[in-house]
């Protein structure tokens, strides 16, 4: 077994601790091994190769965080072939939800929602990916 070492805001670890109670976890280091592999298993699950798929991606970021909207911005932009549709909204004065409708292949669309997810101030982001069966583009 490795030890890791990490470091989580207050407001992120006060979630853990309660979904520690809440689940009855035995400690942190437990809890956390679970969480990764559930993203794991989830994270292979969706990557599917080039099969067409359509894409919900939605994530809540801080608006403040430095140069964070126009490197999200940047991006879809960059990836214009992929985006059919985006919502943009503003929860409080510190937080913006976003939830961008993308369409692509399932390796494209979730290598991109990884990306995106990925940028340091999105907190809970998540992509819902729709497999397009026996469609053509």
């Amino acid at each position: 077994m490795q030890r890791v070492t990490i470091t989580l805001d207050d407001e992120l670890m006060q979630e853990l601790d309660s979904l520690i109670e809440t689940r009855g976890d035995q400690n942190r280091s437990e809890a956390i091994r679970d969480l990764v592999r559930a993203g794991l298993k989830e994270a292979t699950r969706n990557a599917k190769g080039d099969e067409p798929c359509i894409g919900v991606l939605s994530y809540v970021y801080d608006h403040a965080a430095r140069d964070l909207a126009r490197r999200l911005t940047n991006s879809f932009h960059h990836h214009h072939d992929l985006t059919i549709a985006s919502l943009h909204v503003h929860l409080d004065t510190e937080n913006c939800l976003e939830v961008g409708i993308l369409k692509g292949s399932m390796n494209e669309v979730q290598h991109f929602s990884d990306h995106i997810t990925a940028e340091r101030s999105v907190r809970h982001g998540s992509v819902q990916i729709i497999p397009l069966q026996g469609s053509e583009d």
